[in-house]
């Protein structure tokens, strides 16, 4: 069930016990390579990893015009029929993404995924890529 690039199966797994119907929680960077996964199959994390890249561009696009805002995306939040899409920053070039079912209450899982974050946001950091190779 998990797909570790780094040690962060008791991390992701600490998150999917305390939040009832998380699906998968997936950790990315800004380019949208997976860099960990809890729960789903791998192919298809990779599907959400590369569209959360998309997701957390266009977000950052928008935080830009909202007046007094620093540009950055925090928090992205999509109520589907059937669940939720959760996407947060988690560090320097690092998100963390969750998709779970309609039993997940949307202000619990971010305060879940935010003490993650804090707890760990070293750790969710993705050093920039050039022609494929970290910089």
């Amino acid at each position: 069930m998990i797909q570790q690039r780094a040690n962060f199966d008791w991390m992701l797994k600490e998150l999917d016990d305390g939040v009832p119907g998380i699906e998968m929680i997936v950790v990315l960077s800004a380019d949208g390579l997976r860099i960990a996964r809890y729960g789903g199959d791998p192919d298809a994390a990779d599907r959400v990893a590369a569209a959360c890249a998309g997701l957390q561009s266009l977000a950052t696009a928008v935080a830009g015009e909202i007046p007094g805002s620093d540009g950055r995306m925090k928090l992205v939040v999509i109520e589907i029929n059937g669940g939720y899409f959760y996407l947060m920053s988690a560090g320097a070039n690092a998100y963390l993404a969750v998709l779970a079912d309609i039993r997940t209450e949307p202000g619990m899982m971010s305060a879940r995924m935010r003490d993650l974050v804090v707890r760990i946001g070293a750790h969710l950091t993705s050093p920039p890529r050039r022609n494929g190779q970290t910089v």
